[in-house]
């Protein structure tokens, strides 16, 4: 299963907690995965900390090239991993361009549509200059995908492993809330972030938001339409 496989990849790397995988499989045509129980307690610095040094050590694992072994998901939405030696190219092609033709098929796709190809041809400009390590990202990391152990110990789980511009995982972190500021000062300190992380986290972020236009309706997808015209601005 694609979500046990990117939970081993993660595991393998050594720089953060994850749910050890018990079981996986298929039932009557259902898929199932189970996970150890881990009990949660409220973070605190401490822990924030920990998580932003862990997840610096974990960006340091590098591939040769941007993509996965294998196609996986992104919430329930298909999320393609086809090899790439091109940042830019792989997240306007594998990233952006999907969730557009996914939205297309919405009733009050128009207002997206019309942004589309003007957002799709500036991806490379917007990127122009930057040529992030194809480091090993957890995919989907927001508040809801990550706990505390009882013992202090960030665990991060539901992932939508990929190796991709490391600033992704860090600009999805801000999209729903943001982290703690604990967390944010020990990833700095442990791996800065170049010029211009601001205005690529507002690209990558499109991302999610696409996807939630089409999960969840049309709040998302206004803001969608916002972010594209700040970017094309």
């Amino acid at each position: 299963m694609a979500e046990a496989d990117g939970l081993a990849t993660l595991a393998r790397a050594g720089a953060l907690r994850v749910p050890r995988v018990l079981a996986c499989g298929t039932s009557a045509g259902e898929a199932f995965l189970a996970l150890e129980w881990i009990e949660s307690v409220p973070g605190d610095a401490a822990a924030a900390e920990r998580l932003g040094a862990g997840l610096a050590r974990q960006h340091a694992v590098v591939a040769p090239r941007f993509g996965f072994a294998r196609d996986n998901f992104i919430g329930p939405t298909p999320q393609v991993n086809a090899w790439s030696d091109n940042w830019a190219e792989f997240f306007r092609e594998q990233r952006l361009r999907p969730q557009f033709r996914l939205a297309a098929q919405r009733a009050d796709a128009s207002a997206l549509q019309s942004r589309r190809e003007p957002l799709l041809q500036a991806v490379p400009a917007l990127l122009a200059g930057h040529a992030p390590r194809p480091a090993l990202l957890h995919g989907d990391l927001w508040a809801g995908n990550y706990l505390v152990s009882s013992r202090g110990e960030p665990v991060i789980f539901d992932p939508a492993v990929y190796y991709g511009d490391r600033e992704a995982d860090l600009a999805m972190t801000r999209l729903f809330g943001g982290f703690a500021p604990d967390f944010y000062r020990a990833y700095r300190a442990a791996a800065p972030l170049p010029p211009g992380w601001q205005r690529r986290a507002d690209l990558y972020n499109l991302y999610h938001l696409l996807n939630h236009a089409n999960l969840f309706g049309a709040g998302y997808a206004l803001q969608a339409c916002a972010l594209i015209d700040r970017l094309l601005a």
